[in-house]
């Protein structure tokens, strides 16, 4: 059932802006009426209309992952409740708020309507329905259990959502303070250091060296500013151009991987990433062979995404995938240890669910370490910063007021 949008006044002459939900458009002009709207402009909204439009109407455009977790969540209690998917996706398209998600499950119940399995039509929309997310839908329409899916698949996009916004939150103090730090440093060298060099210079006085570093700086960042961002933006260049290439890329990876905290973080959100990844799969009822695949695709880094290409080559000719995750050195030996054991008992699932917890408990106080460390450090930064300046200028001040 299309949606359409629609512009109109109602009796007092307020205007409205909404969408409605029929059959066709003289069903929606007919319904319009019949609620006392006179009608301005009405036409059929689509999933993939204003993908030509302005860049904020595309951002209007966006579901979030809230929006579709929540979806998830209601999807997964009607279909339990035994309503006929087609009649579950219909009450959706009233329920959801996103107008864009609106317009997407119009068009997947559609397709279902039609005879469609529901993950063939979700995968016409990868940008909101993943692969993860597809092949989860896919495995419990086989196995009878989409319900039970539906509510792993909201569970595991809530705890994915949990840990992108505790890093984006750990980070935002620090980016603050570099942010301002950066401004004040370019006020003071640019506006304050050259009016109080022209006071050193008139006093015609042998200059201490700190003060003459600041006042050459001062000198360069007024004359030459526009060499700072050229250079930036071809270092950016340049950087951007070489981890595209397969071997800059794996070389970029592995020293991410060899910092001391930042390298210890990620490969713990990869090995936490993997591990609920793989559990939930499992779980939902899709093959090891094609769920690895799927994993693949999700981890960033190029080399623990071969290890498990790798692992998943092994699994194919019938011997265990934790070999290559052990030769690869990335992963953990707890890990390698835990999904060796559950391959032997049979229990790889909550083997790797143990895995997935242990080390989502690690990430979250790992974060919580590095804002801890990073504010002080940002600090003390800033403050040696200032200290230097104040001490150039203060010292020859001092000098001058002493001959006076």
């Amino acid at each position: 059932m299309p949606i359409y949008t629609y512009k109109g006044m109602d009796r007092t002459g307020k205007e409205i802006n909404s969408t409605i939900n029929t059959e066709s458009l003289p069903q929606a002009k007919q319904k319009l009426r019949a609620m006392g709207i006179m009608l301005i402009e009405i036409k059929e909204q689509s999933s993939k209309s204003g993908s030509s439009s302005s860049f904020l109407a595309s951002l209007n455009n966006r579901v979030s992952v809230n929006d579709l977790s929540l979806m998830t969540r209601q999807l997964s209690t009607l279909i339990k409740a035994r309503i006929q998917i087609v009649e579950a996706l219909s009450a959706l398209v009233d329920q959801v708020d996103s107008p864009q998600l609106k317009v997407v499950l119009s068009e997947v119940k559609q397709k279902v309507n039609e005879g469609v399995s529901l993950a063939k039509a979700l995968s016409d929309h990868p940008k909101i329905f993943n692969n993860v997310y597809v092949n989860m839908v896919e495995a419990g329409e086989a196995s009878g259990t989409l319900d039970i899916v539906l509510v792993r698949l909201a569970e595991f996009t809530e705890a994915q959502v949990k840990l992108k916004n505790k890093l984006q939150g750990a980070m935002t103090y620090p980016v603050i303070m570099a942010a301002f730090g950066f401004i004040m440093m370019n006020v003071i060298f640019i506006f304050v250091i050259p009016k109080i060099a022209k006071i050193f210079v008139s006093m015609k006085k042998e200059l201490p060296l700190q003060t003459k570093l600041c006042i050459e700086l001062s000198d360069w960042m007024q004359n030459y500013w526009f060499v700072m961002p050229v250079l930036f933006f071809l270092l950016w260049y340049s950087f951007k151009k070489y981890i595209q290439t397969e071997e800059g890329l794996k070389k970029w990876h592995g020293l991410i991987l060899k910092l001391p905290i930042i390298g210890q973080l990620s490969k713990m959100i990869n090995v936490s990433r993997f591990c609920s990844t793989l559990s939930t799969l499992l779980n939902s009822g899709v093959p090891i062979l094609a769920s690895m695949n799927i994993v693949k695709n999700l981890i960033p880094n190029v080399l623990m995404k071969d290890a498990i290409e790798k692992s998943r080559l092994a699994v194919s000719e019938g011997a265990s995938l934790v070999g290559p995750l052990i030769q690869c050195g990335h992963f953990p030996s707890l890990v390698t240890h835990m999904i060796k054991l559950g391959e032997r008992s049979g229990e790889l699932e909550p083997m790797l669910n143990i895995v997935a917890d242990n080390y989502q408990d690690q990430v979250e106080s790992k974060i919580a370490g590095l804002t801890s460390i990073l504010e002080p450090i940002m600090m003390v930064g800033l403050g040696l910063a200032v200290g230097f300046i104040v001490f150039s200028v203060v010292v020859p001040m001092m000098e001058i007021n002493s001959l006076s």
